[in-house]
Parts: structure tokens; sequence; C-alpha cells
């Protein structure tokens, strides 16, 4: 199981009281994410991101603030968790640190494994390259709606660059698949033209 590394805002210095949390009231009015799912409910939310992904509201608003909330030490869970209403809209109440981690975890299990399916997907011969084309398309249609939902903007460059790491590594599986492919098929062949040798065998000695 992967560790978690250790939360800048759980030391044991705050934990003793020894110095207390500033005032981050401004900065929390400042984060404008998700503003234009302001009003929304958490259970349209979800129905909204069930019909085109696997995670759920809490899954996204967390995996977001986990990403724009980050220290050298990782995500500040306990900030995140106690002003959860106020950040994400559609949240309705506070979290706790072990919840936030535990939502936080469970978007990194489900990318996992949608990128498993997918590989496999991909690699088993079941989908020809015209339709990973559309499926990857489609994938990154979804992923950029998203992102403008929560009021994410990627950089001109760093969104081509994103788009030609996937497209390589697209290019190398689909040559690696049809590799598999060509080997099966031959050796499907190979075994067709033993099994006809054998009966002209059979059919020479009666």
């Amino acid at each position: 199981m992967e560790k978690e590394k250790p939360l800048i805002e759980d030391t044991a210095a705050m934990q003793n009281g020894l110095f207390e949390e500033p005032d981050r009231s401004e900065e929390i009015s400042k984060y404008q994410k998700f503003k234009k799912v302001d009003g929304a409910t958490y259970r349209k939310v979800n129905i909204f991101l069930r019909k085109r992904t696997y995670i759920t509201a809490r899954e996204w608003a967390i995996a977001r603030l986990c990403s724009d909330f980050k220290t050298p030490y990782g995500a500040e869970m306990t900030f995140i968790g106690e002003n959860l209403p106020k950040l994400c809209p559609f949240m309705e109440e506070p979290y706790s640190p072990q919840a936030v981690n535990q939502a936080r975890t469970a978007f990194k299990r489900k990318v996992r494994k949608s990128g498993a399916t997918f590989f496999y997907g991909a690699m088993c011969g079941f989908f020809t390259l015209d339709e990973l084309d559309d499926i990857l398309f489609e994938s990154s249609e979804v992923a950029r709606f998203l992102l403008e939902i929560e009021g994410t903007s990627l950089e001109i460059d760093d969104e081509i660059d994103i788009e030609d790491k996937i497209s390589e590594i697209m290019r190398k599986l689909g040559e690696s698949a049809n590799v598999m492919l060509n080997s099966r098929r031959n050796g499907a062949e190979n075994e067709e033209e033993e099994g006809d040798e054998e009966e002209d065998e059979e059919d020479e000695t009666q």
C-alpha cells in the first residue's frame, strides 16, 4: 500500500499549540474553482460525473483541492477538510483529514484501474486502432470539459506537451498491439498448416 507523506499542518508543534495557524480567510475567498457549478447540489454533480467518469463528486473536488493546496510535505488535508464547503460550493460539510485522505486515495485507485482497463483493451486486440483513437479523443474532450467547469486552465504549451506524450504512448501501444496480433495470427496459421500436413500424411498411409 502506498505510504502517505507527512502533512505540514499536522506537525507535533502545531498539535501542541506552540503556534497558531495563520488566518487564511482571504485566500479562501479568492479561490475561484468550481464557480460554474455554484448552486448545484452534490447529488446533481455526482450524477453528472457518473455519466462520464468513474469518480464521485467528493473525489473530484478533493483531487482538485489536493492538487491546488500542496506543500513540500504533501497536501494540506486539515485545511482542505475544515474549509471544504467554502472552497467547493457543492460540498455540504467539513471533512476530517482522514476523510480527505480516503477520498484522495480512492481517486488515485480509480485512475490506476481505469488506466489498466484501457491499456488491456488496447493490447488484447478487442479494439481497432481507429476505435482507440476515438476513445482517446472522447476521453480528452471529457477531461477538458471537467477542467473548464472547475475553472482550471492549462498553458497552451503544457497542453500540447501532454497531448504529444499521450500520442507517443498510443503510437507505441498500437505498434505493440499489432505485433502481438500478427504473432497470434501467424501462430494460428502455422497450427492449421501443421494440422493439414498431419491429415495428408494419414491419407497417404491408408
